[in-house]
């Protein structure tokens, strides 16, 4: 049952380490800003990953890979991190959390239909209606919060759901880059290794040009900021990418990408001990929901 359900495994131990970096990252960006938040937080998840590498096959870059395989995953990398992240970041901070991850719910759906649409995988009506069980707890659960909670401090909306849009549109074409990089049983370590280095490319090379990247490392910008930060990266991209990399690798996408967007519900516990919010009756109906779609994924 395990070795058979390792994908699904995988993709709900995601979806708990993006719900902590979802908390870090949405503390982090409001003090330091999204385009420098992307910069530190993949600067500090590449380095893990060159020592995890050099650590398991002594060298800290994939020195295997063909040039088609490094094609696929720096397209990957550069949209579903440099971009999708971007888009993310800017989302969080003109919509808030709750607001952006309640749009970000829609990952699954877009990603199912590329999949479908691009590799031909079809879901069984059981897995079809599990996954629009769970995406529909997750709704719930998201959309549980008082309309006057200060998710959205720029007041900019229209531009936060476009942000939102976007990301949502890069990180499932992420989903499907991966598993075309990924072909044939490649590294999940090597796959995120080249993925976080394109990435981390990408959104320094305008810095640099800009002339503005000595701001990123000199600007103040606080103890608690910089904990966030870091704490959000090894949580993020090292850890939760990896995992979410083998989610990809052995389930389908549409069921995979469904658990994986279960980081709200996994929240709610942190909001109701932690920070001591009061947790609705639809959250409760939500995550139930939600639970319940998830264990049908798993046992059919």
């Amino acid at each position: 049952m395990t070795a058979d359900r390792l994908g699904e495994i995988a993709a709900l131990g995601t979806s708990v380490l993006w719900a902590l970096t979802y908390v870090q990252f949405t503390i982090a960006v409001r003090t330091i800003g999204p385009s420098r938040l992307n910069r530190l937080r993949l600067s500090v998840a590449l380095a893990c990953l060159f020592v995890a590498h050099a650590a398991v096959y002594r060298t800290p870059v994939p020195l295997d890979a063909g040039p088609v395989r490094w094609g696929w995953l720096i397209l990957s990398g550069v949209i579903g991190f440099a971009i999708s992240d971007a888009f993310l970041f800017s989302a969080l901070l003109h919509l808030g959390a709750h607001r952006t991850s309640l749009l970000m719910a829609l990952i699954p759906a877009v990603s199912a239909l590329l999949a479908w649409g691009l590799f031909d995988e079809r879901l069984t009506w059981i897995q079809m209606v599990a996954a629009s069980i769970t995406v529909a707890g997750i709704a719930l659960v998201v959309s549980d919060r008082r309309a006057g909670s200060r998710d959205g401090p720029t007041g900019r909306t229209a531009t936060g759901v476009v942000f939102a849009l976007g990301a949502v549109a890069a990180q499932s074409l992420r989903y499907i880059l991966c598993v075309q990089g990924m072909s044939g049983g490649y590294s999940v370590l090597s796959t995120n290794v080249i993925q976080i280095l394109a990435a981390t490319v990408a959104v320094w090379i305008p810095a640099v040009l800009a002339g503005t990247w000595r701001t990123t490392l000199s600007a103040p910008f606080g103890r608690r900021a910089a904990s966030m930060t870091v704490g959000g990266a090894v949580t993020g991209p090292f850890l939760g990418v990896s995992l979410s990399l083998i989610a990809l690798a052995k389930a389908p996408v549409g069921i995979a990408s469904t658990l994986m967007a279960l980081a709200p519900v996994f929240l709610l516990p942190f909001s109701r001990f932690v920070l001591r919010e009061t947790v609705g009756l639809r959250a409760i109906a939500g995550t139930l929901l939600a639970v319940g779609g998830v264990a049908v994924l798993l046992l059919v």
